[in-house]
């Protein structure tokens, strides 16, 4: 019981404190400690013990979402999870709630098809296992939680084979960006992109994060970056001085015909636990990129990204992951590096002048 990560949850939905505890109590390495229907009731119980991670919504009586995470990150910090409606309101208040000290942020679970709500299981015990590793943690436990898979893990070769190096056709010396992030993402990349010039390189990121609410992240970057942000859409053009936010529960392929560079939006299953995946975005970059391409793996919980960048790697990508110091969870950056597919580790604020020295 003690290695367990034990969860409050905060929404004033009956339907959905049952929803999320049966979602989370699913996994042996988690227990909900408890549940509160509003944010005064939950600070009051956290009075009396406190939990490891906080799920809580953003719009609720008495107390809204965001005075309550400002609230908790002044008294006690603690790794807080958005689990937010897809409404437009519902997007842009998470950015805000990013913004003042959550770590993640989910979908509201609705009750759908057998494989809808395993994927819901799959994404949110992650989620609240990648909060409990931020850096943000200060109640931390002696032990470490045991972190079972609760699903088997699809790599990128069911979306599409893996590349050919000797194939690999480069008709352009156009050069690239691609990135991945997950945990800690959402400030890093604001971090990364907003120091960037308008010439830079054309770039395309996957940023863990769920349907919809990419959008307003994307619209949130490009109102303080020099570069433009969007949310990608099918066929959308690579060009200099833009990056493409991958959609939220779609995989994003980079792909070339002939100079041009542009990006392919398809459905498909979860790949590396994610969809998203870093894994498929940089598998697809080493095919249609190779040399051309710069591929930068950032913060984040797991190893999505880390095969895929060992494929950018031997196709002649330069690879740079951020470091241990810099993350709030090292394990993407530090899985790609044991796989020997990274050539330089460098924390967050070097990485820009890193890109844009190799991008030239």
């Amino acid at each position: 019981m003690a290695n367990r990560i034990r969860v409050m949850i905060v929404d004033d939905s009956a339907v959905v404190r049952q929803t999320l505890k049966d979602l989370l109590d699913s996994d042996s390495s988690i227990i909900t400690i408890s549940v509160a229907s509003d944010p005064l009731f939950a600070l009051k119980k956290m009075e009396t013990e406190l939990p490891d991670v906080i799920v809580t919504d953003l719009e609720m009586p008495r107390m809204d979402g965001l005075t309550f995470i400002r609230t908790v990150m002044e008294r006690t910090p603690i790794p807080m999870v958005v689990c937010s409606s897809k409404s437009e309101q519902g997007s842009d208040n998470a950015m805000k709630a990013m913004e003042y000290g959550a770590v993640e942020i989910i979908q509201k679970p609705k009750i759908g098809t057998k494989e809808f709500l395993e994927e819901s299981r799959v994404e949110i015990c992650d989620v609240v296992k990648a909060a409990f590793l931020s850096r943000r943690v200060i109640h931390k436990r002696a032990e470490k939680p045991v972190i079972h898979e609760v699903a088997p893990k699809l790599t990128a070769d069911v979306i599409m084979p893996k590349p050919d190096p000797l194939r690999t056709s480069i008709e352009t010396t156009e050069r690239i960006v691609i990135v991945g992030a997950s945990t800690g993402g959402t400030e890093a990349l604001k971090d990364f992109l907003e120091v960037l010039p308008e010439d830079t390189p054309g770039i395309v990121i996957v940023q863990h994060m769920p349907e919809h609410f990419t959008a307003a992240f994307a619209k949130r970057l490009d109102g303080i970056c020099r570069v433009s942000v969007k949310e990608a859409e099918n066929d959308d053009t690579v060009v200099r001085g833009r990056a493409l936010i991958a959609p939220g529960n779609r995989h994003t392929l980079l792909k070339r015909s002939g100079a041009r560079y542009y990006v392919e939006v398809k459905e498909g299953p979860l790949v590396c636990r994610h969809r998203p995946s870093v894994d498929v975005l940089f598998r697809s970059a080493a095919r249609y990129a190779g040399k051309n391409a710069v591929g930068v793996i950032m913060t984040g919980m797991g190893d999505d990204g880390a095969r895929g960048m060992k494929e950018l790697h031997d196709s002649g990508a330069f690879t740079i992951a951020q470091d241990e110091m810099s993350c709030v969870v090292f394990g993407m950056p530090n899985e790609a590096i044991k796989l020997g597919g990274v050539d330089v580790v460098l924390p967050l604020h070097k990485i820009a002048v890193e890109v844009m020295g190799r991008s030239r």
